[in-house]
Formats: structure tokens, sequence, C-alpha cells
């Protein structure tokens, strides 16, 4: 009995080890570096992300068998990832986190299982993935096998799109083909001046083009998020980068069959906020802060913005009312007027979609003078690319609601969930003007003639200006067709989208069968 006693203990002790080697992943010393680069370990990212002691490990001693390159002097239990599941404020989640402490945290084949294989188990059971991408990428050692496994992800990625979400932080290298994972994925997080995107890095873009631009100049965090949009939101550390995981994590469902998160508050349903009266200015020329409005009627003041620094002219980001989720889209008159160029068509039809795919309803501010013109804008596809934010409103399912505080004018007045694309409540304040185009505009087309044959050019412009803002200026005539259901005073907003929300909350829409559609790409 005491040699069976002996037999176990040993065979305990064994594993034991064997999940401490696991846990130190390339040891001390490349722990220490690690710190060193104020970035946190695979091991102690997901230790604060996790709700305490609910992550659980799979393949925590899983390694790779390659013989090739002297890859069999370095094996190191885990693979340069650390996989499993666990709980964010006490909803399941499937997650990954590379270990670059483990040969760069390059990827290859073991390494690829893992991923694939939490990934596989996400879409079983429908939870939420989260990728924590710190890697060197491919490993050149294990060569096409790699190549193979980045392309298994690939393939799970684009399967699990809009039927689980999936969250890709940026806190270390992703470049190459590795780039490709988080762009499929619905949100991507970068920490600023440790992370960084490229297909093709700063020396091979030198040899080719002959620009010579640092890592972060060419794929750091603030370029994604300001120039290219592949970021959505920029950390400052990696501890603040998985806060914003946390914060998303409490707006969106776990799958594409479950409702948003229900967070019940104590912010009044029925408050009503004065100053809403007063905030847009009487000069129709004159901006404002859509987020003024936002932050007003959403539960405890709050917004949630995503892609904050990225086509500033449109606003997206996420609220509760009256504890429910609610995706925002909104023109943003402070920047370029709030005009719709490409980069917000794309940003907006983005969200839209991401909403649409998981049962968020969306509630629309409305205030746009059109598309923005030049050959810059034609030339680069402002047609198609428009046409993404339309298609996108145009197939959302989910509860719609639409106020216009000021301009909609031409063809982004439909655009803009018009209900003529299935809003399903459309409101309007006594400030907005719905027309073809503003009055200038309009006045100089129908009336050149007698404009050019006045006394006094100016001035008889100037009348029909007026005259044209009395009759068209206003939401009275949309409202007599009907396409305005209602014009509310402003300061009643609050309570009215609530209202409409809960009416819609078991609203039933469908689109024909279809294998999928083709947007406008």
């Amino acid at each position: 009995m005491n040699e069976d006693k002996k037999n176990i203990e040993q065979k305990l002790e064994k594993l034991s080890k064997l999940k401490s080697l696991s846990e130190i992943g390339g040891g001390i010393d490349k722990i220490a570096a690690q710190h060193k680069k104020n970035k946190l370990t695979a091991h102690e990212r997901l230790n604060y992300l996790i709700d305490k002691n609910t992550f659980r490990e799979i393949d925590a001693l899983a390694h790779h068998h390659s013989n090739s390159f002297g890859l069999e002097k370095q094996v190191f239990l885990g693979d340069g990832v650390v996989t499993g599941y666990g709980e964010i404020a006490t909803r399941k989640v499937m997650l990954f986190s590379q270990d670059f402490t483990v040969l760069g945290g390059s990827l290859a084949e073991q390494h690829g299982k893992k991923i694939c294989k939490i990934m596989d188990m996400a879409m079983k059971i429908g939870v939420p993935v989260i990728g924590l991408n710190d890697s060197g990428g491919a490993r050149v050692q294990e060569g096409v096998i790699s190549l193979g496994a980045y392309a298994d992800i690939f393939l799970r990625n684009t399967l699990a799109s809009g039927v689980v979400p999936q969250i890709s932080v940026i806190m270390g290298p992703c470049a190459g083909g590795a780039v490709y994972s988080p762009a499929i994925t619905d949100f991507v997080i970068m920490v600023k001046d440790t992370s960084y995107m490229f297909v093709t890095g700063p020396k091979v873009v030198k040899t080719v083009t002959h620009e010579n631009l640092t890592s972060e100049e060419l794929g750091g965090a603030e370029t994604h998020a300001i120039k290219s949009g592949v970021a959505h939101f920029v950390a400052e550390n990696d501890i603040e980068a998985l806060d914003i995981v946390k914060t998303l994590m409490n707006f969106i469902p776990q799958n594409n069959a479950e409702e948003p998160p229900f967070v019940p508050n104590n912010d009044p349903a029925n408050r009503i906020d004065d100053s809403l009266n007063y905030i847009v200015p009487s000069n129709s020329n004159q901006p404002y802060d859509i987020r003024n409005i936002i932050n007003s009627i959403a539960d405890e003041n709050f917004f949630f913005e995503v892609h904050k620094e990225y086509a500033q002219n449109i606003v997206v980001g996420f609220i509760r009312l009256g504890g429910r989720s609610v995706g925002v889209v909104a023109n943003q008159p402070a920047i370029l007027a709030g005009v719709l160029d490409i980069n917000a068509s794309k940003k907006a039809a983005r969200f839209i979609r991401f909403c649409d795919a998981f049962n968020i309803p969306l509630l629309t501010f409305e205030d746009v003078p059109g598309f923005l013109p030049g050959s810059d804008q034609e030339w680069n596809g402002i047609i198609t690319n428009g046409a993404k934010l339309l298609f996108a409103y145009s197939e959302a399912t989910v509860p719609k609601v639409t106020v216009i505080t000021r301009k909609a004018y031409g063809g982004a007045y439909d655009v803009m969930n018009s209900k003529h694309i299935r809003g399903d409540l459309n409101y309007a304040w006594p400030s907005a003007e719905i027309a073809v185009m503003g009055a200038k505009g309009a006045v100089e087309i129908i009336f050149k003639k007698e404009i050019d044959d006045a006394e006094n050019p100016d001035e008889r412009e100037q009348e029909l200006i007026n005259e044209y803002n009395d009759k068209f200026g206003n939401p009275y005539i949309a409202a007599s067709y009907g396409y305005i259901d209602d014009v509310i005073e402003p300061k009643y907003t609050r309570p009215i989208l609530i209202e409409a929300f809960n009416l819609l909350q078991n609203k039933v829409d469908k689109n024909p069968y279809k294998k999928h559609d083709n947007i406008p790409l």
C-alpha cells in the first residue's frame, strides 16, 4: 500500500512540476524582459481580464514535435499560447493569450491547433472568443505548416462571424499573415507604443517603396486608430486595454441567439433635459457636438464610443436606454459639418451590421448636409462606399429609431435610416430641415434666371432663400406624408426613445431567403 501511495505521489509531483513549467513560459529571464517593455505576460493578462478563480486552462501541456533547425532543443509546454475558458462579469468566454516569452509567441502547428480548439468550442456552446495577440508571426522553422495553421484560424474567424462576438486585443507585434485574423473579428483594441500591425514591415517597405518608417509610424496604435480605421480602440497600456474588453462585454450578447445583457439602473426613464431645447444653434451652419445629445439621453449619461479617432464626422458606440443596450449612429456637425464621406460610410456600416447580427437595437441621430463632393471622393468610390451604409441600414432587422435634429438633405436623408428603408419610428425636432438640399443651393438652381435679372441680385437671392426656408426648412412637410412619425420637443427625447424601444422589443422583421447577400464591397 505504501508503495502504491508513493507511486501516486510521484505522479502527482510530476504533474505539478509540468504545470509549473507551463506557467513560466519561456523562463524567468524572458518574463523580466516582457515586464521591462511595460507588458504583462500571457497569464497575467488572463488573470486580470477574467473573474477571479474562473479561468480553466486547456492544452497547458501541449508542445511542438518538430526537429527542424534545432527546435528539438527549444520545447516549451503550451507552445507559446495560453488557451482556455473563464467568465467576465459571470458570463462565459473562450480565450487565447499568446506568450511572447516562448519563441516570440510564434505561431505553428500546435499553437494554431490550440487556438482552433477553443474557437470550435465557442461556436458549439455560443460564447465570445477573445484573443490577446502578442506574436512575432509564423514560426519559420516549421515552414508551410505555420501558414496552414494561420489559414485554419482564418476559416474559423469567418465561420464564427455573426455567430459569436470576436474581440482581438493587440498587445505586441502582429505582422504578416497574423493581421488577417484580427481584421475579420468584430473589434480590434491596440496598445500605444507596444503594439503594431502591418502586412509588411518597415524593412520591406523601405526596400520596395523607399519609405523610411518606424514600426509605430507604419502600423502603430494611433496610425490604425486615426488613418486606417483598423483599430476600434486605443489603450495607454495592457490594463486599460483589458478594461475596454470588460466594458465592451457589458453591452453585447454571448451569441446571435441571445439578447444583449439588461442592466437596470437608477436613472429615471422619464428624466427630461431642458437644455436639449436650446442645443441646436439657430444658424443652421453653426456646429455643435452631437455627443452632448447622446450623453444627455443615455442612462447615467454614459456613452461608450467606438472608433472614436477615425472618420470623426460620424459617431458610433453603445449606450443604455432604460437598462437596454442600444447601438448609436450619429452625424457629427462639429466635424466637416457631419457630411458623409467614404470613411464615415464604412465606419457606420460596419457598426450597424455588428449590431444587427447580435440583436442590438439601433438609434440614429441625424444632422447631415449630404455626401462629401469632390474628385477624390468620386475616384475612390464614394458611390459604392456610401451604398454600404445604405445597404447596412436597409438589411438590418433589429429595432431602428431615428431622431432628426437638424439637416436631413438629399440622398443622405434616405440613407440615414429613413422611413423608406424600414426605419421603425422616425422622429424630428422642430429644428429639423428635411429637403432635397440646402436653401442656397436650391434657390440657385430654381431661380437662377430670376436672380440674374433682378435689380439687386444679392437681395433677391436672400429673399428667395428665406422663402425656401419658411416652406421647406422644417419637418412638417415630411410629417404630413408620414415620413416622420412625430415632431417632438427635444427635452422629452429620452423618455420618448425608451418608450419606443420598449414598444419595439418584440419586433419581427425578415429578409428574403438567400444564401448570403452581396454587399457592395
